[in-house]
């Protein structure tokens, strides 16, 4: 098989890798961008109306991550057993889409939290939301259940590019990114 930009096809093969590789891949983002620093940062945020508790964002993301890890999954069984040419390489070019929208996701904390750039994350969601857009075209037409299985991953993207710009707004474009920054 040629090189490509996808997750080995035995992750996504096995149920219980193709849905643990999300979830833990984006608890060690979580942790390694000082997911307790990012808690007191969202606390001191001016937010937009009806931004959630920061608790909820630790469980909304597990469920996300394991939806996403099962229709990577699922679209990777149903190729693998299908006669079908075209679902073969619908799924090759779907398992692409699949790991760069897992990059884009991982890299906004980053940008958000860490290098305290809402603008530059507002852009990667944006491609971010883009990559999945496209991903769930190719499983519209190659995996049903896939597809579905995107859909509440697809609305928050959505309502957390609302939050995303609603921060840089009433922030000034400006996320305090440590302790010095923040007592002034």
């Amino acid at each position: 098989m040629p090189w490509s930009l996808a997750l080995p096809h035995v992750i996504l093969t096995n149920p219980y890798l193709a849905v643990a590789t999300p979830i833990t891949a984006g608890t060690a983002v979580a942790l390694l961008t000082n997911r307790k620093q990012n808690r007191e940062t969202y606390k001191q945020l001016q937010q937009p109306p009806f931004s959630p508790p920061g608790w909820l964002f630790a469980p909304a993301w597990t469920v996300l991550y394991g939806l996403m890890g099962y229709a990577s999954h699922h679209a990777a069984a149903h190729a693998s057993h299908s006669f079908s040419l075209a679902v073969r390489d619908a799924n090759s070019n779907a398992q692409t889409l699949y790991t760069t929208q897992l990059a884009l996701n991982f890299l906004w904390m980053p940008l958000f939290f860490r290098l305290g750039r809402p603008a530059v994350a507002l852009g990667d969601l944006t491609l971010l939301a883009g990559t999945v857009g496209a991903l769930m075209v190719n499983w519209w037409s190659a995996d049903r259940t896939a597809f579905w299985c995107l859909v509440p991953y697809a609305t928050w993207l959505g309502y957390a590019a609302y939050l995303n710009a609603g921060c840089g707004i009433l922030n000034g474009w400006r996320i305090p990114t440590g302790e010095k920054e923040r007592s002034e």
